[in-house]
């Protein structure tokens, strides 16, 4: 490997992940308002959600002169910064590579940090059960070792071929030149889908992500949705929160059977099949005080609510990946068994990545990354061994 420095990189204060020069640091710990665009990818999305910030929200990228902006040569880069592509970067660190880390939210973590930071996570190897933001942690930490460079906040935009390798361009004006390119920018662009009303009351006491649970201590809640977000959100809040009542509009839910278990047999209060029919506020703070729910038979319930949390789902959306040249199946990326894409020097890994009998899990992510590491590896030097050593032995 080259082993190229970052130019313009400033060594990181201890403790800190090194940014290039430029891109904002991230913040400690998953933001209140998380732009929700993908890892790696600019964010889209109707105004007022999360992942449609105006320049200057998180995730919008960093504002100034372009002679601020940084200019890094690296021998990978990883596009998205979520579970996948911390374990590429540290991963490449071992086997030699300097790597970049390129994602449009303003923090590590990508889709785990930004919407799930308090969940409980259960198919990791090795624990029993593990905090999303503390696995986000201990990745971050785990590529620390590596000192990666991490452009937080710039989305990836184009990527154009040169005769050393690829040039990428970020939203915020930045140029990355690697050897290679290893996309793991999760499900791309993802957008909540709106709650038909109460629109007005963003930020007032709607919401559609929990990234600090605490923040709901002590409120009446009322959970919209029928899938797992839903469903979790509801038994996470129950032991924090006054009351919690879960609408769906459906007498069916699409969780998983044991969660369903569970919120029946705790102390959330189930409505279904029910709607949000008004989000009413109160003229002290202009925030939410009730929501209005209605049956399918027409009967109605006023309940009350400090916050609603409307977890309908998500609209997903590639944006600029579309524009790659990269050859596409189930609106994800096809990979050969290599983790190799379509086009030279780009790979990809994670749920991002299609192939036969793909399964879409964390795990599965962590070992498509170190595959196509041992492959990028042997492309950037073919007096490297694909098969590496074990890290025990170093």
């Amino acid at each position: 490997m080259t082993g190229r420095a970052a130019a313009g990189a400033a060594a990181p204060a201890p403790g800190a992940l090194p940014t290039a020069a430029g891109a904002p640091a991230p913040d400690a710990g998953p933001s209140a308002s998380p732009d929700a665009g993908p890892s790696g990818l600019p964010g889209a999305g109707p105004s007022g959600l999360p992942g449609a910030g105006p320049s200057g929200l998180p995730g919008a990228g960093p504002s100034g002169s372009p002679g601020a902006l940084p200019e890094v040569s690296v021998d990978l880069l990883v596009i998205g910064a979520g579970p996948t592509g911390l374990y590429a970067a540290y991963y490449a660190g071992f086997r030699g590579m300097s790597v970049a880390v390129a994602d449009a939210l303003p923090e590590v973590g990508g889709q785990i940090a930004a919407l799930y930071p308090e969940k409980l996570i259960f198919d990791v190897a090795g624990f029993p059960a593990v905090r999303g933001q503390d696995l986000v942690d201990r990745l971050a930490e785990q590529a620390g070792r590596w000192n990666p460079v991490y452009l937080l906040g710039h989305g990836v935009t184009d990527l154009d071929d040169t005769d050393r390798g690829i040039v990428a361009t970020t939203d915020a004006g930045a140029r990355i030149s690697a050897g290679a390119v290893l996309v793991c920018g999760g499900i791309g662009n993802f957008v909540p889908r709106e709650l038909p009303v109460g629109s007005e009351y963003l930020g007032r006491g709607l919401r559609y992500f929990v990234p600090r649970l605490d923040e709901l201590a002590g409120q009446d809640v009322v959970v919209v949705g029928g899938g797992d977000s839903a469903l979790d959100w509801a038994l996470s809040l129950e032991p924090l929160a006054s009351s919690v009542t879960l609408v769906h509009r459906r007498t069916r839910f699409r969780a998983h059977e044991r969660t369903v278990e569970q919120v029946r047999e705790s102390s959330v209060r189930v409505l279904t099949p029910y709607e949000v029919e008004k989000v009413c506020g109160d003229g002290a703070d202009g925030a939410v005080s009730e929501v209005v729910v209605a049956s399918s038979g027409g009967d109605r319930i006023t309940l009350p609510a400090r916050s609603v949390v409307a977890a309908l789902g998500f609209i997903a959306d590639l944006g600029p990946i579309e524009r790659w040249g990269l050859e596409l199946r189930r609106r994800r990326i096809l990979v050969d068994r290599t983790m190799r894409t379509s086009r030279e020097r780009v790979f990809a890994a994670g749920d991002i990545a299609d192939h036969d009998g793909k399964v879409s899990l964390i795990s599965i992510g962590f070992g498509e990354a170190a595959l196509a590491v041992n492959h990028v590896a042997a492309l950037l030097d073919p007096a490297r061994s694909i098969t590496p050593g074990h890290s025990s032995d170093g």
